[in-house]
């Protein structure tokens, strides 16, 4: 897997302001308010930053918390996590191991078979619907 690696002019110009934040300044979307959250057509839901494919439709499920949520990635070696202790909680933060893009968060709190709450922020994904 070949990184991708951008200036952060490179990064501004590319995304919308939106998901700039949310992707490369660690921002979250209010829940209720991202293009995803009770999106139910099959397909893929890929990294907007790399186009990497990250989460598939079958794997989606409404958690009720307002944000996209996954119980596992396609690949768990797309997807890197590392402690977050901002905002005074102690959580594990996702992001895309291509580009570094932060995605959201992942909980233990998801259905079986994982048993994970991957909750991804809309503004950090793209979808490609099955054909």
């Amino acid at each position: 897997m070949d990184k991708v690696i951008k200036t952060e002019a490179e990064w501004q110009a590319q995304l919308s302001p939106e998901a700039f934040y949310v992707t490369r300044q660690k921002g979250t979307e209010r829940a209720f308010t991202g293009q995803y959250w009770n999106t139910t057509q099959v397909g893929t839901y890929r990294c907007v930053c790399c186009d990497t494919a990250l989460f598939r439709s079958d794997t989606k499920f409404d958690a009720g918390c307002g944000w996209p949520s996954y119980f596992e990635p396609i690949d768990n070696d797309l997807i890197r996590e590392e402690q977050d202790t901002s905002h005074g909680m102690i959580r594990t933060e996702v992001m895309c191991a291509v580009c570094d893009a932060h995605l959201g968060h992942v909980f233990p709190d998801g259905p079986p078979p994982t048993g994970l709450r991957y909750c991804i922020n809309s503004l950090s994904l793209s979808f490609e619907p099955e054909a």
